[in-house]
């Protein structure tokens, strides 16, 4: 397994993995976004590009994991994880936050193994479903 910067030449492989971006051009175009900031990382195993994930500056000047998108095929692999770790490890010495949905449970598992704690929560961004703050490194 390898984790690197993603480049623009990564972004039709992204879409093929990302299971919003095969019915969202609006998902398609944040993709691209996120590829022309220098955001996203990539996790490439032997079966080649397996998964992403975003990393902003833009949480009131702290480090914001924005994505955490595994392929479908990939799965319960550790891939999630090794993402979020990589980072943590380029965040390292400072906070570190996300949010998913109060929905989104493996999500939340998935923070809570990686260190993450509930920060708070906001509503009204999903119509009863409330977005929940984690942070890591305090």
């Amino acid at each position: 397994m390898l984790i690197r910067p993603a480049v623009a030449a990564d972004h039709d492989r992204l879409c093929a993995i990302d299971s919003v971006a095969e019915t969202s051009p609006e998902r398609r175009d944040h993709i691209r976004g996120w590829l022309e900031a220098a955001q996203c990382h990539v996790v490439e195993t032997q079966s080649g590009l397996a998964a992403y994930g975003v990393l902003t500056s833009h949480f009131f000047g702290h480090p914001f994991i924005k994505m955490v998108m595994v392929g479908r095929d990939f799965r319960r692999q550790g891939l999630g994880a090794a993402i979020i770790r990589h980072f943590q490890s380029i965040t390292a010495g400072g906070k570190l936050f996300s949010s998913t949905n109060m929905s989104n449970t493996p999500m939340q598992k998935l923070f809570a193994r990686q260190g993450f704690k509930p920060s708070g929560y906001v509503d009204n961004l999903d119509e009863g479903d409330p977005e929940i703050i984690f942070v890591a490194g305090q």
